[in-house]
């Protein structure tokens, strides 16, 4: 009898699933439109402004917007693509000096934010910094007149600082496509006489570019997201512009038109990606487990090597950490003054929340996808990811303009019937800027939880159902334990992406509310570096964190001699 029981109530348990559905539905598609809210409100907004100024824009500056933006866009995309794919054939099939250092090494960039780079040089080769300096006494040049000297403050000075630390991203997928590549082609290649550099040529980077697209579209992608380069640079690109029409001409509409361009170029950048990869098909055979033995490189070559892999980790990362580090020990005192301590507890306080709740969400999502095979759901999924692809300055009024929307609402609501101004409940809070953050780099905690869960068979989610656990039951006791640490690992890199933001914080956040960020912008900007370059350090180390993590998971993946 209590057999029987038992065996039912198992029975019961096992074929419920429908009844949970519904909740995990819901609560998965309302949290992708409610992520996709920003995107939206930027589309509707620059369908429907309040003061319609794009024939102005489209004939005065919105020209020089798409051509700058271009422009920056293959200026970095080249140059990121030349430092990442030679680094990553340098450190993966040839053999010199200091090739164990560099694999990890040259990702250490990619932990410099682009704005701090750009302040660390300008301070570095104006014509008051160190570098003029020296050369005026060295030559006995008395004003500028006697010499000539390159103006960093450019476009092209805005390229080299982003490709300086962009090129990571292309340098991580395309080690991983070298690794992944079957040692038997590249023998087959040398054996029909193919020298190191016609074997790289034509068989290993034509096999790579399905990778390197992809990081060349992150590339881009964050390029276009760039605003404290081009800000401090005065380069007029559709970031800059954003922000321009919408602070300086107090025009909103108009920064929403800009912003929907922006996103036309962010879509047509990941259709070009796809594009690029449509007919590539990956085929390995079984010795892409094999130890790489690599070419030796010896003599002039393999110092050669070395340089090469050595200028970029030295410009973009050595160098700013190094000026940084001396001007940040003649200003130690501030890691005990008031200011300090805020901005730093405002920055560590948005990222934890944010990493917090973009790995609830993630969960969420990527838990609904494993126990419902529905296309809705991963339709849903796909929404949720959006965020990532829009830049800052996009973000920033997409994510303004509900919540403003939400404000005036209960404000008119309540002094209507209580005769009480409510003032911002949501818009100019911390609660906007974490949002933000949320939609920005949901995709990233997605990504790595989804990943953490197709790695658990699926026999033990029915094992736990056997046993009369709900799905919410399963999830806490079974599938949290086995995937902590790739749970961990999202949260830690949203977290340190959050700590370098800057458009959407500078935008969105309270009056005289700063975070690291927004303070070493405006103390760098008005040329006052050392005072805030313990600040802009402290975003620096932490971002070594998800370098770390990223060299470790690479190297793991193949072995190399």
């Amino acid at each position: 009898m209590q057999a029987n029981r038992e065996h039912q109530q198992i029975t019961a348990t096992v074929k419920r699933p429908g009844s949970y559905l519904l909740g995990w539905y819901s609560a998965t598609w309302g949290t992708a439109l409610m992520v996709a809210l920003p995107v939206l409100s930027v589309f509707y907004l620059a369908l429907f402004p309040r003061e319609n100024i794009w024939v102005h824009l489209a004939e005065t500056v919105l020209p020089v917007y798409i051509s700058t933006t271009l422009a920056l866009m293959l200026g970095v995309g080249a140059l990121s693509i030349a430092i990442g794919v030679c680094g990553a054939w340098l450190v993966t099939m040839c053999r010199f000096p200091g090739r164990r250092l560099f694999e990890w090494a040259l990702l250490l960039p990619f932990a410099v934010p682009a704005y701090v780079i750009a302040y660390v040089y300008t301070d570095l080769l104006e014509y008051s910094g160190a570098v003029q300096i020296a050369l005026r006494e060295l030559f006995g040049w008395q004003t500028a007149r006697d010499y000539w000297f390159p103006d960093i403050r450019t476009l092209g000075g805005a390229i080299l600082m982003l490709a300086l630390v962009l090129y990571p991203y292309i340098y991580l997928l395309a080690r991983a496509a070298f690794l992944e590549q079957s040692t038997t082609i590249h023998d087959a290649s040398r054996t029909l006489g193919c020298t190191p550099w016609q074997s790289f040529y034509r068989v290993s980077l034509p096999i790579a570019r399905p990778a390197i697209a992809v990081g060349l579209s992150l590339v881009s992608m964050e390029t276009i997201n760039d605003f404290g380069t081009v800000d401090y640079f005065a380069v007029k690109s559709m970031s800059a512009g954003i922000y321009d029409t919408w602070l300086n001409m107090g025009n909103l509409g108009g920064a929403a038109q800009i912003a929907s361009l922006m996103m036309i170029f962010v879509v047509i950048l990941i259709s070009l990606e796809r594009l690029a990869r449509a007919k590539q098909r990956q085929f390995h055979s079984a010795d892409r487990y094999k130890t790489l033995t690599g070419y030796r490189l010896s003599g002039w070559r393999a110092w050669g090597a070395t340089l090469l892999c050595a200028l970029p980790v030295i410009t973009g990362f050595i160098i700013p950490v190094w000026i940084l580090t001396g001007y940040a020990l003649s200003h130690l005192n501030q890691l005990w003054s008031n200011d300090f301590i805020t901005h730093a507890s405002h920055s560590f306080i948005l990222s934890s929340c944010a990493a917090l709740l973009t790995i609830v969400i993630a969960l969420l999502l990527a838990y609904s996808k494993r126990l419902y095979k529905k296309s809705s759901l991963k339709v849903a999924a796909q929404f949720s990811s959006l965020g990532y692809a829009m830049p800052g300055a996009v973000l920033a009024i997409g994510v303004i303009i509900p919540l403003a929307a939400f404000d005036n609402f209960i404000d008119a609501r309540m002094e209507q019937f209580f005769n009480l101004s409510t003032g911002l409940l949501l818009s100019g809070t911390a609660f906007a800027v974490v949002f933000a953050y949320v939609v920005r780099f949901l995709a990233v905690s997605v990504g790595s939880v989804e990943s953490s869960l197709n790695k658990i068979t699926e026999n033990m989610d029915m094992a736990s159902r056997s046993l009369g656990h709900t799905p919410l039951q399963t999830l806490i006791r079974v599938h949290l334990p086995l995937i902590k640490g790739g749970i961990l690992t999202a949260a830690l890199v949203v977290f340190v992406d959050c700590m370098k933001e800057l458009p959407a914080t500078l935008i969105l956040r309270p009056f005289n509310y700063d975070t690291l960020a927004t303070y070493v912008y405006q103390y760098a900007s008005d040329e006052m570096l050392e005072a805030c370059s313990l600040a802009a350090l402290l975003i620096v180390l932490v971002g070594i964190i998800p370098v770390i993590l990223l060299s470790r998971t690479i190297t793991s993946t193949r072995n190399s001699n």
